[in-house]
């Protein structure tokens, strides 16, 4: 859900069309990734009894949830706005996004190292393998704002925003002085 709405978020400032699409198609299949993970949960919830609940350490979400799918980290940490990002900068938003896409592929690999049951190992890989690609089109992405700016020192401002500092401009031969 983070994922989809930073996504989704960050093409409104997004500056080219390619970068824009990209964040477009990207937020909405994760949409399709929550519908996933909450599938995979529903299926392995559902007809607990509240004993077999408590014994796995889950009467608290029981207390508030019961079986429902109510997203929250595994640490029990509930879903926050505060858990996605839009800068407005498309520079630093695209890296966050590559970290993030990152981090999903790590969690991944952490839950294929857990689990061994094909019908939750199958859903997981292919969502790892998309967040592979994720990673790829938000590095293809950043290449096409980087290759738009007309100066090579990405860091210095927000090219979505901001023009170039004066000390950035290319420097004046003295026979312009």
């Amino acid at each position: 859900m983070g994922a989809s709405m930073r996504y989704l978020s960050q093409r409104y400032t997004s500056p080219n069309g390619m970068t824009s699409a990209i964040l477009t198609d990207i937020g909405t299949e994760e949409l399709a990734h929550l519908e996933i993970v909450a599938t995979i949960i529903h299926q392995l919830t559902r007809g607990l009894s509240p004993e077999e609940i408590e014994k796995a350490g889950f009467a608290p979400y029981y207390a508030d949830h019961t079986i429902g799918v109510w997203p929250q980290a595994a640490g029990g940490a509930p879903f926050t706005a505060a858990e996605f990002q839009s800068t407005g900068d498309p520079i630093t938003d695209l890296h966050e996004d590559m970290a993030a896409e990152q981090k999903a592929r790590t969690t991944y690999d952490n839950i294929l190292r857990l689990v061994k049951d094909p019908d939750v190992v199958d859903p997981i890989r292919f969502l790892r393998a998309r967040e592979v690609v994720h990673f790829q089109r938000f590095g293809e992405a950043l290449r096409s704002v980087q290759e738009d700016l007309n100066a090579k020192n990405f860091y210095a401002f927000n090219p979505g925003f901001d023009t170039p500092a004066a000390c950035f401009a290319p420097a004046r031969s003295d026979s312009a002085m």
